[in-house]
């Protein structure tokens, strides 16, 4: 499963994983205890695939730094628990990554990815690279593929 399908909602603890869409919003999963709860529309929710953070010279998508953990940590969890002092946080957000802007990512900020990456790890999601578009093209000519043999069935 690729970030595309996780979800970060507001007002909710840990992340959820989109299983359905409904008229009224969609139906997601928590990957902390497996409950299903139904979103509406006016809550504010986020893809991880679509968060970024600020560094001094562009945004860095989520999924890279995701990626920089896992390098650093060798695939495990990381060596610093999200509840550690803002100066702890702040220290290993920088060995992570070093030209992050301090100004415009706060601890909070690190805290939540620090608990996401771990939350992520302990799931086994830990495929954090994007798909590239090849993958995507070949996705699509099977999907292209199977509604032709689906097409001649028919006839």
């Amino acid at each position: 499963m690729s970030l595309d399908k996780i979800l970060a909602i507001s007002g909710k603890p840990g992340l959820y994983e989109l299983k359905a869409q409904t008229r009224s919003g969609f139906v997601a999963e928590s990957l902390i205890d497996g409950k299903r709860i139904t979103v509406g529309l006016r809550n504010n929710v986020s893809l991880l695939s679509e968060i970024a953070i600020y560094t001094l010279k562009e945004e860095v998508p989520l999924r890279e730094v995701f990626g920089k953990i896992k390098e650093k940590e060798d695939g495990g969890q990381t060596s610093i628990s999200h509840k550690e002092s803002k100066v702890k946080l702040e220290e290993y957000f920088f060995e992570v990554l070093p030209d992050y802007d301090e100004d415009k990512v706060y601890p909070g900020d690190i805290k939540k990815i620090i608990q996401w990456y771990n939350l992520l790890h302990s799931k086994g999601l830990t495929d954090f690279e994007a798909e590239t578009s090849e993958e995507a093209d070949n996705a699509g000519e099977t999907t292209q593929e199977e509604e032709n043999r689906a097409a001649a069935a028919d006839e």
